[in-house]
Order: structure tokens, then C-alpha cells, then sequence
């Protein structure tokens, strides 16, 4: 699990011996870079597993004996970053090849709306599917007297460092319960540094999105008794009502040494790159991180990664899919292969059964915005988040 990208994208076209076939010659060898996020958080981890689950250097044990069923001679590296905004910006620079994204951040920067106003829309973001459900979690200290939003009052909380999702949604979190950067004391620290901070007694609490378990929030309460703030109640129904890919959750009892279960509200992760990324690479990149071995490689290797399911992976994208990921998902019978079509049972990468919500993915898949709805069941309005 690489932290750093190690070279530019080598060479062009497909790869001798075609997407899933044996060994690649040395000179066929590429790099796919995916920026992630911290190396405390989710995205490095699950990134690190996608990465060395999907790349096929020479030599490599073949697929069908539980080896990489990746492009021969792709070696996909996973690459630190600061998160969700970081990775867009990176994507927009053309400095990383993939990069994951909470959905809201993609569609707001897709769009130039949000905390991407005043910005060139990034029109050529694009979504290779959405993988897991990502967690706001605001972590206390059991005997720090926060139990509720408002007690988060006069104390000082880490919201994210700037460059992160988990800061777009902690400002999001406060407003919508009535509070600011100026009724707390803010601080914009990295996920480990402000479990370092919480663990010691120098800092109140701290924001982070993520695929729980989170290692920043694992780490810290396996040192001191922690709480998660409930995000729950009228603010929390309005947040439903007005942010699109805001979903209702709860974080199970014992995710963490006793944490008790605790309503809160999540939002998809989302793997993107941009339009111009040759078709082909993509669609092997996409058919390998469906593949039942790198589902088995995830399971093993990331709680979160026991939630990675095709059938979900079009129904909320943000973002126009990829023409290479839209291939995939049609073949994989997940998508219908014109707009509005029902989808087939699938076949090839899975044989779970598709859910609800292809009619919205094929809409985004045609370059249409995304439908207006989240998982929860819940209505929203029909306007684009605040």
C-alpha cells in the first residue's frame, strides 16, 4: 500500500496479450495512481487493498488460480492524499489517474456548485461506481460531558484539514445544528493528530467521514473511553431533505471498544477519474475491481470492504459514469443496455441480483444529472445541495 505515486502513466493503448490475459512484457508496464486520503483513515487502506489486488506485473500468480485478474503489466499504486477535495483537484490536474470522493464533493465539483462555487465546473469528472457508505462520526471523550450537538458548544474540535471531505461535512454538520467555526474553537487537523490530541485531554472532539471501523478513531479508543455524537432529530431530517446523497445510518454498538449504537447520517465513496482516460483501461480496471477475487481480497482485508456490492455500485453515482465503467456494468446486466431499459440479471463479475435505481444510473451514465434520491427511503427536494 504505497504512499507515495511512484511514475507518470507509462505508454499508451491496451496491453500486448489484451485486458485479462498472461504476463506482459517489461516494456508494457504502466502505473495507475488513486489518490485516497490519510493514511489514518479508510480510503488509504481500501485503496491499498484495491491496488494490490488489481495490479498484474509480470510474473504475476495468474487469476484463475487466485492471483491479480487485473490489465497485465498495470501496477496500481495508492497514494496519500488529504481526501476527497485533494483528490479532485488532483484529478483536475491530471496528476493522479483515479482518486476517490465522498459523492457530495464529486457532484458539487462536477458542477461548480457547493464548496466548489466560484470554481470551473469540472465536467470531465467521471464515476467508475460507487463502493461503500461512508460515516460522519463526531468522537468525544466518554467523560468530556458531550452527549448532543449543542453541548459542542465553546469546545475545541478538530473539523478536517483543509484539502478533506470530512471538513466539506463538518461545516455542513455545525450549520445545520445551529452552530459555527465560530461558537467552537476550530482546529483543522489530520485524523491521526487529533485522536493524538483527544486521547491526551488536549482537544474536546474531532469530525471524520469514513467507513467505520476508522483507524484514527480505533486508535484513540483503545487508549481512553470514547462517545460518537448522535446526529439525529430535525436537523439531521432537514440534512436528509436538502443534501441528495446524504443517507440515514447507524453505527453499530462495538464498532468501536464500547461505543454504544449511534444514528447518524453517511454518503457514498465513490472511485472517479476523468473523461479522457482511454476507455479500455478503465473498463479492465473496473471489470478487475468487480471481480470475485478482489472482492474475496477486500473482505479479508477492510470491514468496509465486506459492503462492496456491484448492484449498488450505479444506483446513486454523482457523476456521469466513465464510458469504460458504463461498458462493464452493461455486460455485468447491471445496466440496461439503452436509457430507461430494465436491467438483466447479472452475470460475469457477480451474481448478485441489481437493486433499485438503475433507471437514475442510466441516466447519469448518458451524461444526464444524477436522479434526485438517496437510499433511505426518504423524499428530497428537487434542487441541487446547498
Amino acid at each position: 500500500m504505497g504512499g507515495v505515486a511512484l511514475a507518470p502513466l507509462l505508454g499508451g493503448g491496451l496491453l500486448a496479450g489484451g485486458l485479462l490475459g498472461g504476463p506482459a512484457a517489461a516494456q508494457d508496464l504502466r502505473y495507475f495512481r488513486i489518490g485516497t486520503g490519510t493514511t489514518s483513515g479508510t480510503y488509504f487502506p481500501i485503496g491499498g487493498l484495491i491496488a494490490n489486488a488489481i495490479s498484474n506485473p509480470p510474473g504475476s500468480r495468474p487469476c484463475d488460480k487466485g492471483g491479480s485478474c487485473g490489465i497485465p503489466g498495470l501496477i496500481v499504486v495508492a497514494q496519500a492524499s488529504n481526501g476527497s477535495v485533494d483528490n479532485v483537484e488532483m484529478l483536475r490536474a491530471g496528476t493522479v489517474e483515479a482518486g476517490f470522493a465522498q459523492a457530495d464533493v464529486a457532484y458539487w465539483a462536477y458542477s461548480g456548485t457547493g464548496s466548489f462555487t466560484g470554481k470551473r465546473p469540472f465536467t470531465e469528472l467521471r464515476s467508475l461506481g460507487m463502493l461503500y457508505a461512508e460515516a460522519i462520526q463526531i468522537v468525544v471523550r466518554s467523560d468530556g460531558f458531550i452527549d448532543r450537538m449543542a453541548d459542542l458548544k465553546g469546545r475545541s474540535i478538530s473539523l478536517g484539514e483543509e484539502g478533506s471531505g470530512t471538513l466539506v461535512e463538518a461545516r455542513l454538520i455545525l450549520d445545520a445544528y445551529g452552530l459555527s467555526e465560530s461558537t467552537i474553537t476550530p482546529l483543522y487537523l489530520k485524523p491521526g493528530t487529533a485522536a493524538d490530541r483527544l486521547a491526551k485531554g488536549e482537544l474536546d472532539g474531532f469530525f471524520m467521514v469514513g467507513g467505520y471501523p476508522v483507524a484514527a478513531v480505533s486508535d484513540v479508543a483503545a487508549r481512553v473511553p470514547i462517545r460518537l455524537v448522535p446526529l439525529d432529530g430535525e436537523p439531521a431530517d432537514r440534512l436528509l431533505r436538502s443534501q441528495r446523497f446524504y443517507i440515514e445510518q447507524e453505527i453499530p454498538a462495538n464498532a468501536y471498544p464500547g461505543s454504544a449504537n449511534t444514528p447518524t447520517l453517511s454518503l457514498g465513496a465513490e472511485l472517479l477519474t476523468r473523461a479522457d482516460r482511454d476507455p479500455d483501461l478503465i473498463y479492465g480496471v473496473v471489470r478487475a475491481l468487480w471481480h470475485e477475487n478482489t472482492r474475496r481480497v477486500l473482505a479479508d482485508g477492510h470491514p468496509q470492504g465486506r459492503n462492496f456490492d456491484p448492484a449498488r455500485a450505479v444506483a446513486n453515482v454523482s457523476v456521469p459514469l466513465h464510458p469504460g465503467a458504463e461498458r462493464f456494468y452493461r455486460e455485468a446486466g447491471l445496466l440496461g443496455s439503452a436509457a430507461n431499459e430494465p436491467a438483466r440479471s447479472p452475470s460475469n463479475a457477480t451474481d448478485i441480483p441489481p437493486t433499485a435505481g438503475d433507471k437514475a444510473a442510466n441516466g447519469a451514465a448518458n451524461g444526464a444529472p444524477p436522479a434526485e434520491r438517496n437510499t433511505s427511503g426518504k423524499s428530497t427536494e428537487d434542487k441541487p445541495p446547498r
